[in-house]
C-alpha cells in the first residue's frame, strides 16, 4: 500500500513514511551505511537506537555512521520509578524493580506490590539470642532483652543476636526490701523470688508476701525439742527448755533443738539441792521430780506412806505386829528398799554393800508378796503404791488353765506357761509380777560392768526394774519359761542393742545385772520382749551396737601397719642422712613421714585400749592429731610443688624454700592443733567409743576429721591439676633433657601417687556401704595400712640419687667387713708363726 505525501510539508511526510516501513518491517532491509550497536536500521536509510538506548546526538533517527547508542538510567530519569518501598536496578537497555530490605514483593509478578516482611514472625524468625525478644519494625527489626534482663550499656535495644549481652537483673540487690522485712529475696534468673526467712511462713502463699512468725512449738512440730523438754516460741525462732525435775548437765537454761537434748533427772535429794522431807520422813528422788516417804515406824494419818513435799509431812509413829503378814508386811519391806534410793554407791565398798542389801530385800519383797496373795481370799489381786505396782494371782489347778498366765503392771507384763510350774499339796500356786517405780537409779548399768567386764559409758538402764516369784518354789531341775515384756524409759536409738538381763546375787560383790538365760525375743523403739528359763528380777539394758571383727581384715590391719612402721622407720633415718636429697622437699616428706609414724604406733598399740575411758579419749585425740597432720604436711608438700612449678619461668628456687621454710612448720602442726583443740573443748566426751578409741559418730562429731580431710584432698588436687598445667603449657618448648625440668616431672610424679595413697584411699571408707562394703573394706584395710610401703618405694627405692646412696653404704659395709676379715686373719696368721717359732 503506498502513500502519497503532500507537496508543502515533504520532510514530515518522509519521516512518516520511514517509520512506517520501520514498523512494518524494521529490520528487513540493509542500511546503505551499517547501523550501530543497539540500534535499528528503518528503511535502509536512517538508523534509530533501540528501547532503553539513546543517541549521542539525541535525535532519534540518524544517519551518520559515527553516532553511538547509550543505555538509558530510567532509575536517574524517573527515582520513584518503582514505589516508596521498591528499589530500582539499571539494566542493559531497561530496568528492574526490586523490593527494599525489610519488604517483600506480594503479588510476585512485574507490578510491584512491596509490603514490610515480619522478621519476628515463621519462617524468618529473626533470633535475637538468650534471655531477648524480637520486635518487628517497618521495614526492620530489633531486640529487646526480656523482663529481668538488661543491658549493661542500659540501652534499650540491640540489632541482632551478635549485639546480645543481656545479663541477668539482680531485683534483690536494687530493693532489698521488696520481700518485707521477715521475707528473703533470691534472684533468679531472669526474675526473684520471695522466702520468708527461718522461723517465718508466708500465710497467703503466694507471690505477696506476708511472712508472720511460725510457732514451731504448735503442732504438727511440737516434737521438736525431744524428751523431758518443752518448747518455747519466739519470734522468728524458738528454743528449747528442760522440763522441771530435768536440767542440762552444763548448767545453761536453754538449747536450739533436740539434737542438742541432753535433759538428764535432778536428783533433788541429793546436793546442792538436797531436798528434805522434814522429820521421820525421806526424801526418794523420782524421774523428773521426788516425793517425800515416811521413814520404817511411820505412816501418815490416812494411812499412805508418801507425801509431795516437806509442808505435808505429817508422819506419825506406828507399830507393825510381831508377826506381820500380809500387805502390811509388804510395805513394811518396800520402805526399806525404797530408802536405799538416797545412798550414794560410788565407793566400791557402798556399792557392795547396796548390792547386798538389795538382794536380800527383793527376795524378802517377793515372798511377801506371795504370801500376802496365798493369805487373800480372792485369786487375783492388783495394788500399786508410791514404790511400786504389782499384780498377784493364785491358782488352784493348773491343769485346768488354758494356754499361758499373764500379769501387768505399769505397761510391762509378763506371760508363763501354767503347765510350767508345780502346785503345793493343797493344789495351789501363786505367781506374782512386781514393777518397781525408781529402783533402777540404785541398780543401774554401772552393775552390769562389775560382773560382765563392759563398759558403763556404754550401757544404760532403759526400763522400769521388775520381779517374777512363784511359789511354791520350783527345784533347780526344772526349767520355767517367762516371756517379759517391758515398755522403754526413753525410746531406743538406732545404733542401740538391748540386753536382756537379770539381778543375779553374788556373795563378794552382793549382786550385779547378767544374761545368763536371759534372750532377746524382739524389740522395738518403744519395746522389748525379753524370754527367760527362770524367775528373778530382770530389766532391759541398752548398749550401742558392736559389730563383730572380721579376723581376715584385723590381720591385715596389723601386718600391713607393722609394715608401714619398719618401712617408715627407714625412710625418715634415709630422708635424714642422705644429703644429696637434703631441702626443702625432703624436710616436708620427713615430717610427714613421723606424724603417719607415730599415728600408726598408737592406731597398733591404743585402738583397742577401751577399758580405762580417760586413756581411751586420750588415744583418741592423739590419733586425731597425728592423723590430721599427716594430711596438713601433704598440703604443704602439694604447696611446696605447685609453687616450685611456678617459679621455673624465672628459676627462684631460693624464694621458695625460704618462704616455706618461715610457714611450714607453724602451719604443719599448728593447724591439726587448733581443730583437736576446739573438738575437744566443745565434745570432749565424743572421743573414744566403747568398742574403739577413736572419734564417734554421734551428732556429726566425725566431720572434725573428715572435714579438713576433705578440704586438703581437694586443694591439693587443684595444685596438681595447676602443676600439670603449666608443665605442659609453659615448658613443653624447652629441651626435655634439661635437669629442672625432669625433676619436676618427677617430682609432680610422685606428689599424685602420694595424693593417690593418702586421700583417694580414704574415699574408699566412704563407700563402705551397699551391696560392695565388704569389697571396698578390704580395699580400704590393705590400701591405708600400707601406706607407709608406698612412701618408702616412692621416695626413696624410686629415688636415683638415694638409690646411689644406698650403693655407697652398702659398699662401706661391705668394705669394713672385708677389712675385719682381713685382719682377723692376719692375727691368726702371725700368732701361728709365733707359736712355730717357740717351739722350734
Amino acid at each position: 500500500m503506498g502513500i502519497r505525501c503532500p507537496l508543502l510539508l515533504p520532510s514530515l511526510c518522509v519521516l512518516v513514511l520511514l517509520e512506517t516501513a520501520a514498523s512494518q518491517n524494521p529490520k528487513d532491509s540493509q542500511c546503505r551505511h551499517q547501523c550501530p550497536q543497539n540500534a535499528t536500521c528503518i528503511n535502509g536509510t536512517h538508523c534509530t537506537c533501540d528501547d532503553g538506548f539513546a543517541s549521542t546526538s539525541g535525535e532519534k533517527y540518524f544517519s551518520d555512521p559515527l553516532e553511538i547508542c547509550n543505555d538509558v538510567d530510567e532509575c536517574k530519569q524517573n527515582p520513584s520509578i518503582c514505589g516508596s518501598r521498591g528499589l530500582c536496578l539499571n539494566t542493559h537497555g531497561s530496568y528492574a524493580c526490586k523490593c527494599k530490605p525489610g519488604f517483600d514483593n506480594r503479588n510476585k509478578k512485574q507490578s510491584m506490590d512491596c509490603i514490610d516482611i515480619n522478621e519476628c514472625a515463621s519462617p524468618t524468625n529473626a533470633s535475637c539470642g538468650p534471655n531477648a525478644g524480637c520486635v518487628n519494625t517497618i521495614g526492620s527489626h530489633h531486640c529487646t532483652c526480656n523482663s529481668g534482663y538488661a543491658l549493661p550499656s542500659e540501652q534499650k535495644t540491640f540489632p541482632n543476636a551478635t549485639m546480645n549481652n543481656c545479663q541477668d537483673v539482680d531485683e534483690c540487690q536494687e530493693n532489698n526490701s521488696r520481700c518485707g522485712s521477715h521475707g528473703h529475696c533470691i534472684n533468679m534468673p531472669g526474675s526473684y523470688i520471695c522466702k520468708c526467712k527461718p522461723g517465718f511462713g508466708n500465710r497467703n502463699k503466694n507471690q505477696i508476701m506476708e511472712c508472720i512468725d511460725v510457732n514451731e512449738c504448735a503442732s504438727p512440730i511440737n516434737d521438736s525439742c525431744g524428751p523431758n523438754a518443752g518448747c518455747v516460741n519466739t519470734v522468728g525462732s524458738y528454743h528449747c527448755t528442760c522440763n522441771p525435775g530435768y536440767a542440762l548437765p552444763s548448767e545453761e537454761k536453754t538449747f536450739p533443738n533436740a539434737t542438742m537434748n541432753n535433759c538428764q533427772d535432778i536428783n533433788e535429794c541429793a546436793s546442792p539441792i538436797n531436798a528434805s522431807c522434814g522429820p521421820n520422813a525421806s526424801c526418794v528422788n523420782t524421774i523428773g521430780s521426788y516425793q517425800c516417804i515416811c521413814n520404817s515406824g511411820y505412816a501418815l494419818p490416812s494411812g499412805g506412806k508418801t507425801f509431795p513435799k516437806p509442808t505435808m509431812n505429817n508422819c506419825q509413829e506406828v507399830s507393825f505386829p510381831r508377826n506381820p503378814g500380809g500387805s502390811s508386811k509388804l510395805e513394811n519391806i518396800s520402805i526399806h528398799l525404797e530408802a536405799l534410793i538416797t545412798i550414794n554407791e560410788s565407793s566400791p565398798a557402798e556399792k557392795k554393800r547396796v548390792g547386798t542389801k538389795v538382794t536380800k530385800l527383793l527376795q524378802e519383797l517377793e515372798q511377801a508378796a506371795l504370801e500376802d496373795a496365798l493369805s487373800s481370799p480372792k485369786t487375783q489381786v492388783a495394788q500399786n503404791n508410791s514404790f511400786l505396782a504389782f499384780e498377784t494371782l493364785v491358782i488352784s489347778n493348773c491343769s485346768l488353765e488354758n494356754g499361758n498366765i499373764r500379769l501387768e503392771a505399769q505397761n510391762n507384763s509378763v506371760e508363763i506357761s501354767c503347765m510350767d510350774i508345780h502346785s503345793d499339796t493343797q493344789g495351789r500356786t501363786a505367781v506374782a509380777f512386781l514393777s518397781y517405780f525408781s529402783l533402777g537409779t540404785v541398780i543401774n548399768a554401772s552393775f552390769f560392768e562389775e560382773s560382765q567386764g563392759k563398759k558403763s559409758y556404754g550401757v544404760y538402764l532403759n526400763s522400769q526394774v521388775v520381779s517374777t516369784a512363784v511359789r511354791p518354789q520350783q527345784s533347780n531341775s526344772s526349767k520355767v519359761s517367762v516371756l517379759l515384756s517391758f515398755k522403754h524409759i526413753q525410746k531406743k536409738k538406732a545404733e542401740e542393742t538391748p540386753l536382756c538381763v537379770y539381778w543375779k546375787a553374788l556373795k563378794e560383790e552382793g549382786g550385779s545385772w547378767s544374761e545368763d538365760g536371759c534372750k532377746l525375743h524382739n524389740f522395738s523403739e518403744t519395746h522389748t520382749r525379753c524370754n527367760c528359763n527362770h524367775t528373778s528380777t530382770f530389766a532391759v539394758l541398752m548398749a550401742l551396737n558392736s559389730q563383730a571383727e572380721d579376723s581376715v581384715l584385723t590381720v591385715i590391719t596389723y601386718v600391713g601397719l607393722s609394715l608401714s612402721l619398719l618401712c617408715l622407720f627407714l625412710a625418715a633415718l634415709t630422708f635424714l642422712l642422705c644429703r644429696a636429697i637434703q631441702g626443702t622437699s625432703t624436710s616436708l616428706h620427713l615430717q610427714l613421714s613421723l606424724c603417719l609414724f607415730l599415728a600408726d604406733l598408737i592406731f597398733l598399740t591404743g585402738i583397742k585400749q577401751t577399758k580405762n575411758q580417760v586413756l581411751c579419749s586420750i588415744i583418741a585425740g592423739f590419733l586425731h592429731y597425728f592423723y590430721l597432720a599427716s594430711f596438713t604436711w601433704m598440703l604443704l608438700e602439694g604447696l611446696h610443688l605447685f609453687l616450685t612449678a611456678r617459679n621455673l619461668m624465672v628459676v627462684n628456687y631460693t624464694r621458695v624454700s625460704q618462704s616455706m621454710k618461715k610457714v611450714m612448720y607453724p602451719l604443719g602442726y599448728g593447724i591439726p592443733a587448733v581443730i583437736v583443740a576446739i573438738s575437744a573443748l566443745s565434745r570432749a566426751h565424743l572421743y573414744g567409743s566403747p568398742s574403739h578409741c577413736w572419734i564417734q559418730t554421734n551428732k556429726g562429731f566425725l566431720w572434725a576429721f573428715l572435714g579438713p580431710v576433705c578440704t586438703i584432698f581437694s586443694v591439693n588436687f587443684i595444685f596438681i591439676l595447676l602443676v600439670l598445667w603449666i608443665l605442659h603449657s609453659k615448658l613443653s618448648s624447652l629441651n626435655s633433657e634439661v635437669s629442672t625440668i625432669q625433676d619436676t616431672r618427677m617430682l609432680t610424679f610422685k606428689a599424685l601417687a602420694q595424693l593417690c595413697i593418702l586421700g583417694c584411699t580414704w574415699c574408699l571408707g566412704v563407700l563402705q556401704i551397699g551391696p560392695a562394703a565388704g569389697i571396698m573394706a578390704y580395699l580400704f584395710t590393705i590400701i591405708n595400712s600400707l601406706q607407709g610401703v608406698f612412701i618408702f618405694l616412692v621416695y626413696c627405692l624410686l629415688n636415683h640419687q638415694v638409690q646411689q646412696q644406698y650403693k655407697k653404704w652398702f659398699m662401706t659395709i661391705k668394705q669394713t667387713q672385708s677389712g675385719s676379715e682381713s685382719l682377723m686373719l692376719s692375727s691368726k696368721v702371725a700368732s701361728g708363726s709365733t707359736q712355730t717359732h717357740t717351739e722350734n
